[in-house]
């Protein structure tokens, strides 16, 4: 991920951020808050490891050694 792509999921998130300050209720600003950096982070995560194997139980082939 490059700074430019970072900064761009970022900022979609801005008008979000901005709208929890209307909440008058702490609780619901900080539940808000937590909600949006949990999926941001998620997404961020998601684009620097790649996307997962299709079937996560599926072995790996390995080489029998004979000697």
């Amino acid at each position: 991920m490059t700074k430019e792509e970072l900064l761009q999921k970022v900022s979609a998130r801005y008008n979000e951020l901005k709208a929890l300050n209307k909440l008058d209720n702490m609780y619901d600003y900080e539940k808000g808050f937590e909600d949006l950096w949990i999926e941001l982070g998620k997404s961020i995560l998601k684009s620097n490891i790649g996307a997962p194997p299709k079937d996560s139980r599926k072995k790996k082939p390995y080489e029998i050694r004979r000697d």
